[in-house]
């Protein structure tokens, strides 16, 4: 979810991002899928957006505890009210001290957004319980057209001191990850697909990124600025992206998954 997790990405607003829950809801039943969850009791989203990743989890880990954790206030207000059952707290990913331990971490579509994941990743493994799994799902697409072209926009405007280093840079590959993490676990399983998302034109592919990572660009500029900003970005998807006949746009969309499963302590 739920790509939002950092205070500087505190502000997304959960009606934009839930404008295409069918499709950013997929990858997260797709991670679960792989997940042993086989007498989980305590469980918890951590970046859990609007809640439908949590709702997922939930539906997978029936009678567990399950709890979810979000830095934006918008997005928690809408998980509340999507699952009141169920706990949820404003909080940042990178200073999140419970202790657990749990038996099931999930992270969807989140940690992208946060940095030192050499130091993450370790102190997450280690809130789980023996036999606990952590679930990682990320988007991988920072070479894709849409996100060349908004640092390709972002350096060639009037609006280029506001937007310098706001673009999400880090990139770790699925070699990295393992190594890193098949030291701390029984059982590290990675793996990378891209989807291709059918949306209905240029317009709605950047509908979707105003949902993700458009919104620290927007963010960052005035009305008029944001305006100017998103026409253009408007006209450089189409050419990126071109219709098929019906106006469909499918959105290749890679995304890595990480299922990283706790050992005996």
């Amino acid at each position: 979810m739920t790509d939002h997790t950092t205070n500087e990405h505190s502000d997304w607003q959960a009606k934009q991002y839930v404008m295409f829950e069918n499709e950013r809801t997929r990858p997260v039943r797709d991670l679960l899928a792989a997940v042993p969850l086989d007498g989980a009791r305590l469980a918890v989203d951590i970046g859990c957006g609007p809640g439908n990743s949590t709702e997922v989890l939930a539906a997978r880990v029936p009678g567990a505890t399950v709890s979810g954790i979000d830095s934006s206030a918008d997005m928690i207000a809408a998980a509340r009210a999507r699952l009141p059952q169920f706990r949820f707290d404003i909080g940042d990913v990178s200073t999140w001290d419970a202790r657990g331990p749990y038996d099931v971490i999930l992270a969807n579509a989140v940690l992208q957004w946060v940095p030192d994941h050499e130091r993450l990743f370790p102190a997450l493994v280690a809130k789980l319980a023996t036999g606990g799994s952590l679930a990682v799902q990320m988007p991988v697409n920072l070479d894709e057209p849409a996100h060349r072209l908004l640092r390709e926009i972002a350096v060639d405007g009037p609006w280029a001191p506001k937007l310098k280093g706001v673009e999400r840079t880090m990139r770790h590959d699925a070699n990295w990850y393992y190594a890193l993490l098949k030291p701390l676990c029984a059982r590290v399983d990675v793996w990378r697909t891209v989807y291709h998302h059918p949306l209905a034109g240029a317009d709605a592919v950047v509908e979707w990124f105003k949902g993700s990572a458009l919104r620290p660009f927007l963010a960052a500029l005035d009305d008029a600025e944001r305006s100017a900003f998103l026409q253009r970005y408007r006209d450089e998807i189409a050419k990126a992206y071109p219709a098929l006949g019906d106006g469909t746009v499918l959105l290749p969309f890679p995304r890595l998954f990480i299922v990283a499963t706790r050992g005996e302590r």
